[in-house]
């Protein structure tokens, strides 16, 4: 018996060893490579001073009318410009008939109305996830007078950016194209700051 508990034993720590440190260094290591690091380690972009401006991956809050604005979320966001979503991943899981769902479309709906933008289901519902970093070609249009206005320059200028930050469907074929608005924004600001830097 004690030779089975410890043939047991020496199992266990071959397998704890297999799985909780020769994996994870094997899978760390990998993700380290040159051109898996950026994804691996989170997709960050760095701002102007070389501070985190945030991640490609996930939806972040941008409300100035410089900005072209992203999908509506239920996570809850920090504040400022920089902003991350601060709670955890996933939808209201309200019904469609929920009277909290149906207000806060509808307010939402106003909103955009208010502000002559069209509007577009991907402006007005919320993602699976709450963190889609992405909006269709068409709500990002939407908005390109407003941005284009705000920043004092022409909308022929922002169209080439929604093309140059535009991600296809998903091997090809799965969902819908998308305007990535973190790289849209930043590169925004980026194109701002070196105009006022040459003026």
């Amino acid at each position: 018996m004690l030779k089975n508990i410890l043939k047991a034993i020496r199992l266990s720590l071959i397998l704890w060893l297999l799985t909780a440190v020769i994996y994870p260094l094997l899978i760390f290591s990998v993700g380290q490579l040159p051109f898996l690091r950026e994804k691996a380690n989170g997709s960050i972009v760095a701002n102007l001073e070389n501070q985190p401006y945030g991640s490609t991956l996930i939806g972040q809050l941008f409300t100035s009318d410089k900005y072209f604005h992203p999908r509506p979320s239920t996570i809850r966001y920090s504040q400022g410009k920089q902003a991350r979503p601060t709670g955890i991943s996933g939808a209201s899981n309200l019904a469609p008939s929920n009277p909290k769902l149906i207000s806060r479309t509808l307010e939402t709906a106003n909103q955009l109305r208010d502000e002559n933008l069209q509007i577009t289901a991907d402006l007005i519902y919320t993602s699976a996830s709450g963190l889609d970093p992405h909006i269709s070609i068409k709500s990002a249009r939407t908005q390109l007078e407003r941005v284009a206005r705000a920043r004092n320059i022409k909308q022929e200028e922002i169209m080439p950016l929604i093309s140059r930050f535009t991600d296809g469907r998903f091997l090809g074929i799965f969902g819908e194209p998308g305007v990535n608005i973190l790289r849209l924004n930043y590169t925004l600001d980026l194109n701002e700051f070196n105009r006022k830097q040459n003026n």
